[in-house]
């Protein structure tokens, strides 16, 4: 302004920019780095739970089972029904496996699974070909075998859900759960009508190897079902059983298994025998006191004083058709007989049971080392040979001499 410069004020000068490295933010440095880490480590945790997940539900498929691909679950399935194989719902365990109660996710039908470990493969796989075939049967009196599942060593079968259980559980220590005769009576028949389909109806020959009453199942309507199929042997019709390991459950076994290792269906008929005392006497074929007591001696010894009915269950009362219980407990000695030819079949079996048939007379029964036995040959063995002769007449007008022979009723 006057010729001179202004004083110059170093604080009014504008700043320079600032040289050298510019300070980085703690977030940018720190928190970065972590959230990539979390990502990455949530990203690989998915990867193995998916993995893991698969690997739990993976099921091996073979080409021998493709063709079975209706009859299959997956075990996903099963295992979402049955609440992960919770023990609450257990329904019963036993030597092949633990039973749980499921309820289909997609179509909401209760159902029984059963759990069965195998460790042998080749044992495996017999073993489905074999249930899949049971599969097949279709009867009112036998639980329906729905479906299978493999799994890793394991084996689940998927039946039909009895609601009210197993027969034994109405027999023994339950007053409550008595079966009065009427229901029980039912029930032997079904049996019966079951074990004729099987030995004769189907396309071939089923035994089943394990008739007892802790393997029939009661539906809603306490209609006995012949359950458990996981003993059983097939082979066709006209042609010899193989021999076997000796299986089943000690009171229900036929004297001959342990000499011939042959399950037949005279095998079937001596533990529907023992079936039979068991639901009539309330008792089981051994007793499980200090002083074992065989079921079959104690009936036919009340039989060989004269009263047979004192074998019958106390539980029973008045209320029972005399005729019917009588009926039962000398149709258990007839199929209790040491000599497996002179058994009846399950065909006569159902004839006696519906009334079709008389009764033949017992006269000629006595004990033996080995069991119940016809003696000389006669009786009930006479009786057979001239039943099985005249099948074809279905007993619809019998002879004189066939009438003379049954004429001995009870």
């Amino acid at each position: 302004m006057n010729g001179q410069a202004q004083e110059l004020t170093l604080s009014r000068l504008p700043k320079l920019p600032r040289l050298g490295p510019k300070k980085k933010s703690r977030l940018l440095t720190n928190g970065l780095p972590l959230v990539l880490a979390s990502v990455i480590l949530a990203g690989v945790s998915s990867v193995v739970y998916f993995v893991r997940r698969k690997r739990k539900f993976a099921e091996i498929v073979e080409d021998w089972e493709l063709e079975y691909g209706p009859h299959r679950f997956k075990f996903k399935d099963l295992y979402v029904a049955t609440k992960g194989f919770k023990d609450k719902e257990l329904l019963g365990a036993g030597g092949f496996g633990r039973v749980y109660k499921g309820v289909l996710p997609t179509t909401k039908l209760e159902v029984a699974v059963k759990r069965v470990s195998r460790e042998s493969k080749q044992g495996m796989k017999e073993f489905i070909a074999e249930i899949v075939s049971i599969g097949r049967l279709r009867h009112r009196n036998l639980v329906q075998l729905l479906g299978y599942c493999r799994r890793q060593g394991e084996l689940l079968l998927v039946y039909d859900y009895m609601p009210n259980g197993s027969l034994d559980k109405y027999l023994y220590n339950q007053p409550k759960l008595t079966l009065n005769w009427s229901q029980r009576f039912r029930v032997i028949k079904g049996v019966a009508s079951g074990l004729f389909y099987l030995h004769e109806e189907w396309e071939q020959v089923v035994i089943h190897r394990d008739v007892k009453a802790s393997n029939i199942l009661l539906d809603s309507g306490l209609n006995g079902r012949l359950g458990d199929f996981g003993l059983a042997r097939l082979y066709d019709h006209g042609t010899e059983p193989q021999t076997t390991h000796v299986v089943g459950t000690v009171g229900y076994l036929a004297p001959e298994l342990t000499r011939t290792g042959e399950a037949t269906p005279c095998t079937d008929v001596f533990a529907f025998g023992a079936f039979l005392l068991e639901v009539a006497c309330g008792r089981r074929p051994i007793s499980q006191s200090s002083t074992d007591v065989i079921l079959v001696d104690w009936v036919y010894s009340c039989w060989r004083k004269g009263d047979i009915l004192e074998a019958k269950d106390p539980n029973l009362g008045s209320d029972c058709v005399v005729e019917e219980v009588e009926l039962i407990l000398k149709l258990g000695l007839i199929c209790s007989q040491s000599e497996p030819e002179a058994r009846p079949t399950m065909r006569q079996i159902v004839q006696f049971l519906e009334g079709d048939v008389p009764f033949p007379r017992m006269s000629s029964l006595r004990l033996s080392s080995s069991g119940i036995a016809f003696s000389h040959r006669t009786g009930f063995d006479e009786f057979a040979m001239l039943y099985t002769s005249s099948l074809n007449n279905k007993f619809s007008h019998p002879s004189s001499a066939e009438t003379s022979l049954l004429s001995g009723g009870l």
